[in-house]
């Protein structure tokens, strides 16, 4: 089922997750038990983050350096066919631009056709590491909306629908896009960022889920500014409970967003005992969530980070 469909036909609010696919080493019975605490809880769907390769350089012996390929995660689709394969749940793998050309990107759609699998979320991506700003892959995407408009019409071909007994007006894939309630670090400002999200649903993207905050009227007054701009595709709240007092200052300086001043100076009071900064973290989190399935949202995604204990916490409280 995609996920545009079980966003409007639920009676009520359910909770998602997303988790990052294991390091190399981890055996797939690992994976399935690091996701078995979270099924009791009825998820809807398990999104699937995508990471591009990276780069090491290494010394030669004439002094010069040689520069290798790295890649230390399994890749989001062999994450999504293993969960597949022992729960029935949608996958829903992100498609990024950066690392990848257009054909490479139509490959990977294909495995996912394959596959079955028919929700995606597609998103620019992060800079490679080491740099400040993102650079496209020569032949690839530059953003998202590029990315969503090109799947569109990848998949529009007359040869795909026939391949896929699609009629002349049906989509194959519902496709996700990210939004920063806070607006993105790289926008002047959030007239601009929503400018720009508008771009990537008018090009064909079925829904938006958002970048973690810690402030629930962030989410409420982006939302409405979201509406104003004519974006009438379901807005999925996204969260994150804060687990260590280092994420105080991380967190804003990797997602450009802020922590309300109530829950800062409760962490700090309590910087020097984790076991109170967690349970903070959790409990802000908790309230956070409880608050949006009061006003209505559809449902609560949750960034899940590795972490289990907390999340299932929160799910426990609220769903």
């Amino acid at each position: 089922m995609k996920v545009s469909e079980i966003l409007t036909q639920s009676t009520k609010a359910f909770p998602s997750l997303e988790i990052v696919p294991p390091l190399r080493g981890l055996t797939k019975e690992e994976l399935l038990e690091s996701i078995a605490p979270f099924m009791e809880f009825s998820p809807k769907y398990i999104n699937v983050t995508s990471h591009r390769d990276e780069f090491e350089y290494k010394a030669e012996p004439d002094g010069s350096f040689s520069r290798h390929l790295v890649r230390n995660r399994i890749s989001e689709t062999t994450v999504c066919a293993a969960i597949m394969s022992k729960y029935d749940i949608e996958v829903v793998p992100h498609i990024i631009c950066g690392g990848s050309t257009k054909e490479e990107i139509e490959s990977r759609l294909d495995n996912l056709a394959f596959l079955g699998i028919n929700n995606i979320v597609a998103l620019r991506g992060d800079s490679m590491s080491g740099e400040k700003r993102f650079t496209p892959t020569p032949g690839g995407y530059r953003y998202a909306n590029e990315l969503v408009e090109g799947i569109r019409q990848y998949q529009g071909s007359t040869t795909y629908r026939r391949s896929r007994g699609l009629d002349a007006d049906e989509r194959f894939f519902c496709i996700g896009v990210g939004a920063y309630p806070e607006k993105h670090f790289e926008a002047p400002n959030i007239e601009t960022d929503i400018a720009n999200l508008k771009k990537k649903v008018d090009a064909g993207a079925d829904y938006i889920i958002t970048q973690m905050f810690f402030d629930n009227k962030v989410y409420y007054d982006f939302v409405e500014k979201c509406r104003a701009a004519g974006i009438n595709v379901p807005i999925v709240p996204g969260l994150k409970p804060l687990s260590t007092f280092r994420q105080v200052s991380l967190l804003p300086e990797s997602f450009s967003l802020d922590i309300p001043i109530e829950l800062t100076e409760a962490l700090t009071k309590a910087k020097d005992n984790k076991e109170a900064v967690y349970e903070i973290g959790t409990e802000w989190c908790a309230m956070q969530c409880k608050d949006l399935i009061s006003n209505g949202v559809p449902a609560v995604h949750f960034y899940t980070m590795g972490k289990t204990d907390n999340i299932v916490s929160i799910l426990k409280e609220c769903f």
